[in-house]
């Protein structure tokens, strides 16, 4: 239950000190009057790397006791804090694992951070179908019997590269697919971004660490008590040298990395061990369940969770869906309406993330919602145009990342797109996972999707021309 660089923080505050140093707030001492009152407990923690504070890029002293005190709970090797979010983490494990022109095995549903570090890396991505959920109808885990034929197509892969949850909780048991990928020399990096809490008890999904892989990320932010931002990385790897990894975090992370971040780490893991010494695994687990079955008494709504016996369901992901036609988006719309905020929602569900702790006002605040607009006479423009694009089965990409750069970018119709290389990623957001991804080919179902999503507001991340019905193509310079 030690916190010893949060700890360390709140001596030096109390220590009422003059700061002569950045950052230029000076402890809150100088700030925009309006906000002071917001921000000034939080200021005085926001310091620098002062003696008996640590630095994070040479850790000796209080950073290093709690990346030690991390890495003991989860029982790896060692831990290191993100203070840039699980993004730098996915592409230090990727730059720290591959060379430039290597074969890389990759979940195809995997988020945009693990594709822009394989492209940082130059690697040659061989791109792997998830199987897709038929009851949530999203993209879920990599089959067993995939990997094992793509490890025997591309033997000399240099990394098996997993995402699992994904990001509406569903988790497969990875112990088999890494013991099997070991078996071959090839290390397992798991973008496990979703699954901090994964230790807590039985009832919650076997964890990546758990299941013996190499490198496991995890977003602490996302559903451990921690402030945006910040990451866990957790190698335990015979495959990889962890002085590569610590090179790579050293050269991506900010070198003026955030302390109200790397205390929020601290205490994000004393709370994870706080809750598992006091069993409220249990507690948690009821209090879902209370949530589940009062979503579901409320008319015009039901929660649908996945059928497949290999899939391990987060408990604190909840999808709800509309029994009465209307779509994902709508039924965000209307929860909105009563300041209730889902993470995300699509053209058939709204995806839920409840807190790893009281739950009590939740049900609550739905219990306030007017069930008379949960009411559709008629299918929404949504679910009349859905369309689920489905990945292939185990697809490289066709023309490599150095001949890419040898490529001019032209800006085109999206239907003249058709058959050429596409030289940006089309990212629906949330989830951050790319539709299209840089380099490749642009089919005709990819333009109906991105039709489709234009034509229902989604959220796209890429050029901004793509609102307008144009996307960035490549086409060789000679």
């Amino acid at each position: 239950m030690e916190m010893p660089l949060y700890s360390a923080l709140i001596r030096h505050a109390k220590e009422d000190p003059v700061s002569l140093h950045v950052p230029g707030h000076k402890n809150g001492a100088v700030f925009l009057q309006e906000a002071a009152h917001i921000y000034k407990d939080v200021l005085r923690l926001d310091v620098t790397e002062l003696t008996g504070l640590d630095d994070l890029h040479h850790p000796q002293d209080v950073i290093l006791k709690a990346q030690q005190l991390t890495a003991e709970l989860y029982g790896v090797k060692n831990s290191y804090f993100l203070v840039n979010g699980s993004t730098v983490g996915n592409m230090a494990m990727i730059l720290a694992s591959c060379q430039e022109g290597d074969e890389v095995l990759i979940q195809r549903n995997s988020h945009k951070s693990i594709m822009n570090g394989v492209q940082l890396a130059g690697v040659k991505p061989i791109f792997l179908a998830p199987k897709v959920d038929e009851e949530l109808q999203v993209p879920s885990y990599v089959e067993f019997d995939r990997i094992k034929e793509a490890i025997k197509l591309y033997p000399n892969a240099k990394a098996l590269i997993l995402t699992n949850p994904n990001y509406y909780g569903l988790a497969t048991d990875l112990t088999r697919i890494i013991k099997y990928a070991h078996d071959h020399g090839i290390p397992v990096l798991v973008d496990e971004a979703h699954g901090a809490h994964f230790i807590i008890g039985d009832s919650f999904p076997l964890s990546a660490v758990e299941a013996g892989a190499d490198i496991v990320i995890h977003s602490a932010h996302k559903t451990l008590p921690a402030m945006t931002m910040g990451s866990y990385l957790h190698f335990n790897s015979e495959l990889i040298e962890k002085e590569t990894v610590e090179l790579y975090l050293s050269m991506l992370q900010s070198s003026s990395p955030s302390y109200p971040i790397m205390a929020s780490l601290d205490l994000a893991r004393a709370y994870l061990s706080r809750a598992m010494e006091e069993k409220l695994h249990s507690e948690i687990i009821e209090s879902v369940k209370e949530i589940k079955q009062g979503f579901n008494s409320m008319n015009g709504l039901e929660v649908i969770e996945s059928g497949d016996l290999l899939v391990q369901s987060d408990p604190l992901k909840v999808t709800i869906r509309s029994t009465n036609a209307l779509s994902g988006y709508e039924l965000q719309e209307i929860l909105e309406r009563h300041n209730i905020f889902v993470e995300l929602a699509n053209t058939e569900h709204c995806l839920c993330i409840l807190p790893l702790g009281k739950m009590s006002t939740i049900l609550n605040k739905f219990n306030q919602v007017n069930q008379d607009h949960l009411k559709s006479h008629q299918p929404s423009l949504a679910k009349k145009k859905s369309n689920n694009h489905r990945y292939k089965g185990i697809q490289p990409l066709e023309i490599s990342y150095s001949q890419l750069k040898k490529c001019k970018k032209v800006l085109v119709d999206l239907e003249a797109a058709v058959g050429h290389y596409s030289a940006e990623a089309i990212i629906p957001y949330p989830p951050g996972i790319p539709l299209i991804v840089i380099g490749e080919k642009v089919t005709a179902e990819l333009i109906e999707t991105i039709r489709l999503l234009l034509e229902v507001g989604v959220n796209i991340q890429g050029d901004n021309q793509i609102k307008k019905g144009k996307i960035n193509i490549f086409m060789s310079r000679g």
